[in-house]
């Protein structure tokens, strides 16, 4: 048991990372996971530490955190493990909210068809479920989750909880090259719960298995567009490791470029306006092509611009 950071987060802001599993207990073992194959692999709920030591941690790790003038956005159940593994979820959430500051947990959502994990999930403030796929035999090849889990049964529970959820709902769909769900039907699920917002993500760490490698720009660029036309373009946005200013207007007009295309691509008649408003011409965007920051895609009709993918150079 502990706690880190506070670390930055571009879904969190500031986030308290809290780790309340032991390592590597979870109900899956995804080919893609940077913490390597899953020793433990169970769906069974139970306690693991006392509630009111992991308070104890957290909160001198807050008060930690003020006394270097740190902000702290959110208390992040974020473990080696499945969170809702543990038994006494809720307990802590409800202890923590005293510490005043809002509590999120990142989940594989593969306990959802149980109501007492739902119980506990909706006291948290914001909740991120992953969604990697909707059809059993590509959910199985890529999280390979206990033998007793069934798919239909997790996204029925994923349904009810969003209609119950009150807090901030998101969603990851890792992409992985050659093993990839049908993303319309992907996006047709999202769009029954409609999370705030929908990450699209590849791998950026070393995974589990070696012959894991992220999707493709145009699959990438693909799935975005295919996600915005159900959920809206806002609604989606790019976990693909890039560390910088997303979205901040830096007075570096290819530092700023990048930043936005490393969250979601950009239309050339996007690009164009952009540069046109920092009184710059074309010629960075081929220089951005011609040392590969950056990639030109066609999808639709339309030509995008987007963050190369290092991983995949």
């Amino acid at each position: 048991m502990s706690a880190f950071g506070p670390v930055p987060s571009r879904r969190l802001g500031r986030s308290l990372g809290i780790n309340n599993i032991p390592a590597k207990i979870c109900s899956y073992s995804c080919v893609y996971c940077q913490l390597g194959r899953t020793t433990r692999i169970s769906i069974e709920r139970r306690p693991f530490y006392a509630p009111k030591k992991l308070f104890r941690i957290v909160k001198s790790k807050v008060e930690e955190a003020k006394s270097r003038g740190e902000k702290v956005d959110y208390l992040t159940f974020v473990p080696d493990g499945e969170p809702t593994l543990d038994e006494n979820l809720g307990i802590e959430m409800e202890m923590l909210k005293k510490i005043g500051i809002p509590t999120a947990v990142l989940t594989n959502a593969s306990l959802l068809w149980r109501d007492d994990v739902i119980d506990d999930l909706l006291k948290a403030d914001l909740v991120s479920l992953k969604v990697d796929a909707v059809n059993e035999d590509i959910w199985r090849i890529i999280n390979r989750p206990h033998r007793s889990l069934r798919i239909n049964e997790i996204l029925d529970g994923i349904i009810r909880f969003s209609d119950e959820f009150k807090g901030r709902l998101l969603t990851e769909t890792m992409l992985i090259d050659g093993y990839m769900d049908n993303l319309e039907d992907i996006a047709d699920f999202l769009s029954k719960i409609r999370p705030c917002k929908a990450y699209i993500a590849i791998p950026t760490r070393p995974p589990a298995e070696s012959w894991v490698k992220p999707a493709s720009e145009e699959a990438i660029n693909r799935a975005f567009n295919i996600f915005s036309k159900s959920l809206g373009e806002d609604a989606v946005e790019y976990l693909i490791g890039y560390e910088g200013s997303s979205f901040a207007l830096t007075g570096d007009i290819e530092e700023d470029l990048l930043s936005i295309m490393s969250v979601h691509p950009m239309r050339e008649d996007g690009v164009s306006e952009a540069l046109r408003k920092a009184n710059a011409d074309w010629g960075i965007i081929d220089k951005m092509l011609n040392e590969r920051k950056i990639v030109r895609l066609e999808y639709d009709g339309h030509t995008y611009y987007m963050r190369k993918i290092q991983s995949r150079s």
